[in-house]
Parts: C-alpha cells; sequence; structure tokens
C-alpha cells in the first residue's frame, strides 16, 4: 500500500473540496484550483478530509494514488496559505527592480532581461540592510507554477561555477571549482 496516498488529507473550514466527473476543485481564501484526476484513482470528500483510493495493485494505478493524494494537498495548502520561493541574487552589480508586475534584472549582460509573471504569481523583493535587493520570493496558489518561474528566474543567469555570481535558490549550496592558477 501506498505511504503517501493512503493518508487523509485534512483541510480547513475556510476551504471547499468537491469532486465532478474526476475532476478534483478546490476552492480557498485565496483563489481556486482544479486538478484532473486519473479515471481508476477514487476521490471521496467526508467532511473536511479527502481521501483517495485506488481499485488494485496495478503498476500504474500504485503510481497515480500517491500523486493524486500529493496533487491535492499541495492544492488545499495553496489556496490557504499559498506556497513561496526565494532566490538570492550574488555577484557585483547584479540587482533586481519591479517593472509593474514583472522584473527587470540586472545580471552582468549587456541589456537587462525582463521576466512577466504568469496568471497568479507575485514578486517581492526583499531588501537588505546595505539598500540593496538581494532575495526575490516568488509567490503564488500553484505550487507547480511557483516552481516553474522560480527555474525561469534562476536560468536567467544560473551560479558560475568558479566565483558563485548569479542567481540560487535559498539554501542553494554552489560548489566552487579550482581555476588554473590552484594547479601549480
Amino acid at each position: 500500500m501506498s505511504r503517501i496516498g493512503i493518508k487523509p488529507i485534512v483541510f480547513p473550514g475556510n476551504v471547499t473540496v468537491e469532486v465532478v466527473d474526476n475532476v478534483v476543485k478546490v476552492k480557498g481564501p485565496k483563489g481556486e484550483l482544479h486538478q484532473k484526476v486519473a479515471d481508476s484513482i477514487t476521490v471521496a470528500v467526508d467532511g473536511n478530509t479527502v481521501t483517495v483510493s485506488r481499485p488494485d495493485n496495478h503498476r500504474l494505478n500504485r503510481s497515480q494514488h500517491g500523486l493524486t493524494r500529493t496533487l491535492i494537498a499541495n492544492m488545499v495548502a495553496g489556496v490557504s496559505e499559498g506556497h513561496a520561493k526565494s532566490l538570492e541574487i550574488h555577484g557585483v552589480g547584479y540587482r533586481a527592480t519591479q517593472a509593474g508586475r514583472g522584473l527587470t534584472l540586472s545580471l552582468g549582460y549587456s541589456h537587462p532581461v525582463n521576466i512577466d509573471p504568469a496568471d497568479g504569481i507575485e514578486y517581492e523583493l526583499v531588501v537588505d540592510d546595505k539598500k540593496k535587493v538581494t532575495t526575490i520570493i516568488v509567490k503564488g496558489i500553484d505550487k507547480a507554477k511557483v516552481g516553474q518561474m522560480a527555474a525561469d528566474i534562476r536560468k536567467a543567469r544560473k551560479p558560475d561555477p568558479y566565483k558563485g555570481k548569479g542567481v540560487r535558490y535559498k539554501g542553494e549550496v554552489v560548489r566552487l571549482r579550482q581555476g588554473k592558477r590552484a594547479t601549480k
């Protein structure tokens, strides 16, 4: 039995979950999300809990069981609390500014990099004690969109393996390589 799939999902009172024709709709104070579920998976709502079950131990059904439960749990967390990813900017002259809803990044290129948010995504810039923006927080209710937008921002300038400059996730450890001079 799936250790993840058999756990019931308990949702708060300000969130409503309904299942219509294998589509799970979750509505809460931050917004509304919906997800299509595999035909073989059964989703049942009882009071303030959601249970996910499968008909047999076929390989595809086992994999869909845990996945469906996790997707529904992420939807419940998103509409009640929201999801966020933090990115750090390292490098001399590297900075981020907010341009309307989007971001404008100066990352050492000859041109600024503009990143427009997807629907339901917001950016928050955190200023440190030296009045410099060093952290970008990507917020939203859909965990997949938040992760994708954070990956797109990081892709604008990945961390350099020699100097460590670039955009990285908060807490990401960049292993620095030795240069040519270290071998002598």
